[in-house]
């Protein structure tokens, strides 16, 4: 058997090359003067960071191999496309969500835009996702 060929080394492989690239590029982000965290704390953000990293190259893998996957679901294809959006933004918000606050600095302004334009979208994606999943319970549970 030839790994390589297998999905869950696709997944794994663009996870992986992506997450590293994010990685590598989130201190290219401008840190405002007065915003590097304490010598003690570093080593909590930057774990933090290569989570969000890793994540970003899931949702990356997902956006690319997921469609399918969820369209074998069986729900309407409307709310169907709406769940793999949902789980795109779930698992590639973070990264440039957190980089955004970077960028920001100690602009209450900037601060209540990517506020706004992240945490609005999660609770939406969270809504659809319960939709998406109780309407494929009640869609199961009709048939059973």
């Amino acid at each position: 058997m030839d790994m390589y060929r297998e999905p869950w080394f696709k997944w794994l492989a663009v996870t992986l090359v992506v997450g590293s690239v994010a990685f590598v590029l989130t201190p290219q982000w401008p840190v405002p003067r007065g915003a590097q965290p304490p010598d003690n704390l570093l080593p909590m953000f930057v774990a933090l960071m290569l989570i969000e990293s890793i994540s970003f190259g899931l949702g990356v893998a997902f956006v690319i191999f997921g469609r399918p996957l969820l369209g074998r679901m069986g729900g309407p294809a409307g709310l169907t496309t709406a769940a793999y959006l949902a789980i795109a933004f779930l698992l590639l918000n973070w990264w440039p969500h957190d980089n955004m606050h970077h960028v920001t600095g100690f602009s209450w302004t900037g601060l209540v835009l990517v506020e706004y334009g992240f945490h609005l979208p999660l609770i939406v994606a969270g809504a659809v996702l319960a939709w998406f999943f109780v309407s494929l319970a009640q869609q199961r549970l009709a048939h059973a």
